[in-house]
């Protein structure tokens, strides 16, 4: 191998990685993921001019990766050239024991064992060896290695990361730096979104207009693309905006991969999202004609031909155990009307247009099989029936992984509110424009991958995790590292490490000391935010609202007030939890090197009149938003900037419920929050009416609140809705109606006074 190779990406990576080190006498350990056994010793081992290393893998090629990255970081570190061994006893060692797996348990294990005077990382596979690697990188600091005893192993085979090349392209000069920092943090699969409907971003020999014409458009981003008419173009006209991938560029990938121990998994959508492909080759979608439909035409014999033939040339580059084939999100309308695809369920005995979606993805595994490879789709393929050998990457609701689960069929687990790096990661308001949604660092680190009621073998089949990188609203690299990282370490950790060793404190420590490594060697990372996260619970023997306070930054102080008034350095000290007898108005920031304390959180907690009470639901909450069920309206926790958070209630109807406040008593006060995002179809209501009942039979109507918000405002809105007030009562129904979109409404908390 030519390590040369590594110099522009690699040694970028470890270079700047050095230089965010600063000298200790004690060593830190912060290395994610979190090993599964890890003993510290006081002490270091020194790297000096004397250092010599011996790698002995068993093979060429692994000995050249380890010896070029170690020499590389080494000399950028500490200014040494180490020596290659020629004594048989060299101070650090890397070496292939076949016993390894047993000590550890797993494959891709590795041992490492660091004194003063000897380092040796052993391991039963190359990619163990490779591992240990990384961790070793992590452990190094400007004293030198801290002694320790370190046993670790993988917890899933499985650890992905997702980039969509589509909406907006990358070159291959970035998807060699993620490669680097992916491999840096353990994770092994890159699943490269090559086509969508945005664009087609691979080279096919035998189809050159996919190239020439699929992988161009008007408008620079997705954005001016997506809001000027989703217009394509052509290789040849000066105003368009367009690039794809060579063959070479392809082979380039996977070897660099490759000597990264990752595994790049190539897409290629189908039968949905390919609206690009009928602009170059309309034939092959049911009515014949570019902008007229985004799926193939399974009734035409042609449409499979075509896409083998692609798959063909795919296959030849990617040496992957899988091919994914998206199956995601089919419209499905041209299917009802098209001859071809209605002979073809007649002909099949296909029941419906799922069987038809059904039969297709089968009709690909099989080709796919024949070629030795294994289909992987997102979970729509469950629907109409599961081709027998695939393997499902579930994003939506777990129902379709558990399905899978039970049918004996491997998941990935990639669920959209956890692991979809598109979504915001702080205060929506103040961040680059997303998707939507809210998955700040601690949520992402909170997911772990399992499903209660099933056995241990269905279990068995969730063989890993992937975070998803869609680029709509992610024009640049650098938006692109911006969104990925930190998240992405909490994915790597999740992965690798065993649920019952996570601990969020711990890793929040851990997450903060990278950042200054990632930022240092190029990295445009998320430096965190100064936000403080106010978590609500109810003590119902003591009928208080405890108030717990957190921060994503380490290491800082938080302090607060609650009368309302900003908080300063001598403001009380958050040590432990807050009661709340009553209402506050809490204010808080953080103090310290890394925060910035001028900025402030606010939220008022109140212990209001109808917490803890009856609610009866006179219309359904949506099954896949229950919050905490019938109790979750008045429950005193009040929502964050996500309507999927676990707080927030949705309906797909009006939201109408009664509320029995136990005894007739004046009420003075009424409101509730509620969101917009009309992105995902999430709108405030139209207005909200109030109702009073003494005897929960006959209701008299006392107020009607309406808003000026418009339904075509993009941004994410929060709204407080209420009445202020004097009425005796002790029931009280709230109806918040739809406005004419008919989307969904989201509620967090209807708070009484």
């Amino acid at each position: 191998m030519n390590t040369s190779r590594l110099t522009p990406y690699k040694v970028a990576f470890i270079a700047g990685i050095t230089l965010a080190s600063c000298a200790s006498h004690q060593g830190e350990y912060n290395v994610v993921p979190q090993p599964v056994v890890l003993k510290q010793h006081s002490g270091f081992f020194n790297i000096t001019e004397n250092t010599s290393v011996a790698v002995n893998s068993g093979t060429e090629r692994v000995d050249s990766i380890i010896n070029g990255l170690l020499d590389t970081y080494i000399d950028s570190r500490y200014g040494v050239v180490v020596q290659r061994d020629k004594s048989n006893n060299p101070t650090i060692e890397f070496k292939i024991d076949g016993d390894v797996n047993k000590e550890v348990g797993a494959k891709d294990g590795y041992i490492i064992n660091v004194t003063g005077k000897h380092v040796l990382v052993s391991s039963s596979t190359d990619a163990g060896l490779f591992y240990g690697l990384q961790t070793l990188f992590q452990l190094m600091e400007t004293d030198g290695i801290p002694q320790c005893e370190i046993k670790d192993y993988p917890r899933f085979n499985y650890r992905g990361m997702h980039l969509d090349v589509s909406r907006n392209f990358f070159p291959k000069e970035f998807i060699f730096k993620m490669l680097d920092a992916m491999s840096y943090y353990k994770l092994n699969k890159f699943h490269w979104h090559l086509t969508d409907g945005a664009g087609w971003r691979i080279e096919i020999d035998q189809y050159p207009e996919l190239t020439n014409k699929a992988a161009y458009r008007k408008g620079d981003t997705w954005k001016e693309w997506s809001t000027t008419g989703s217009k394509y173009s052509d290789s040849k006209d000066s105003t368009a905006s367009g690039a794809y991938y060579t063959k070479e560029d392809v082979r380039e990938v996977v070897k660099y991969a490759q000597d990264r121990f990752i595994e790049v998994i190539p897409e290629i959508e189908m039968p949905g999202h390919s609206e690009e492909v009928f602009w170059a080759y309309p034939e092959y979608n049911c009515e014949g004609k570019p902008y007229t439909s985004s799926d193939f035409c399974i009734g035409n014999e042609g449409s499979f031909v075509f896409l083998q033939n692609i798959l063909d040339e795919v296959i030849e580059l990617f040496p992957s155990q899988y091919v994914h084939i998206g199956g995601d999100e089919a419209a499905k309308g041209g299917w009802k009307k098209c001859k071809k695809c209605q002979k073809r369920m007649k002909d099949e005995g296909l029941n419906n247009l799922d069987e038809l979606q059904s039969y297709m993805i089968k009709r690909i595994e099989n080709y796919l099989i024949s070629k030795n490879k294994q289909l992987l789709g997102w979970d729509e393929i469950v629907e109409g029936g599961l081709a027998p050998e695939a393997t499902v990457m579930s994003w939506r609701d777990s129902t379709f992984a558990i399905t899978a689960l039970k049918d004996g069929h491997d998941v990935i687990m990639t669920p959209g509110g956890y692991y979809y790096f598109d979504h915001y990661q702080a205060v929506p308001f103040e961040q680059p424009e997303a998707i939507g949604g809210y998955s700040p660092l601690k949520k992402v680190y909170s997911y772990n991958p399992t499903f209660a009621g099933l056995t241990p073998e269905q279990l068995s089949h969730i063989i890993g995790v992937q975070a998803n990188v869609w680029t709509e609203y992610i024009p640049t690299q650098e938006h692109a590292e911006y969104m990925i990282f930190p998240r992405i370490l909490a994915v790597a950790e999740t992965g690798w490490t065993p649920d019952s060793l996570k601990n969020w404190e711990d890793f929040k420590k851990r997450a903060n000391h990278h950042i200054g490594y990632l930022q240092t060697k190029g990295i445009n990372a998320f430096p965190l935010t100064d936000d403080i996260e106010v978590i609500t619970s109810r003590d119902s023997v003591n009928n208080t609202l405890v108030v717990t306070l957190d921060a994503e930054k380490y290491p800082v102080d938080i302090r607060y007030t609650v009368d309302g008034t900003e908080t300063t350095n001598t403001s009380d000290l958050y040590i432990t939890d807050i009661v709340v007898k009553d209402s506050v108005l809490l204010v808080a920031s953080l103090f310290g090197e890394k925060a910035d304390s001028t900025k402030f959180t606010r939220k008022r907690i109140d212990n209001h009149k109808a917490i803890g009470k009856t609610v009866t639901y006179l219309k359904p909450i949506n099954k896949s938003y229950p919050s905490t069920g019938e109790n979750a309206l008045v429950d005193g926790r009040k929502g964050g900037f996500g309507y999927n958070d676990g707080i927030w209630q949705g309906y797909t109807n009006d939201l109408e419920i009664v509320i029995d406040l136990e005894k007739e008593q004046k009420i003075h006060r009424i409101f509730g929050n509620f969101m917009q995002l009309i992105g995902p179809g999430v709108f405030l209501p139209a207005s909200l009416e109030l109702y009073a009942s003494i005897d929960g039979k006959e209701f008299t109507q006392f107020a009607n609140v309406t808003h000026e918000v418009s339904v075509e405002d993009p941004s994410l809105i929060i709204k407080e809705m209420g009445w202020d007030g004097d009425i005796n009562t002790r029931y009280i129904k709230v109806v918040a109606k739809q406005c004419e979109k008919k989307g969904f409404i989201f509620a967090d908390e209807i708070v009484v006074w």
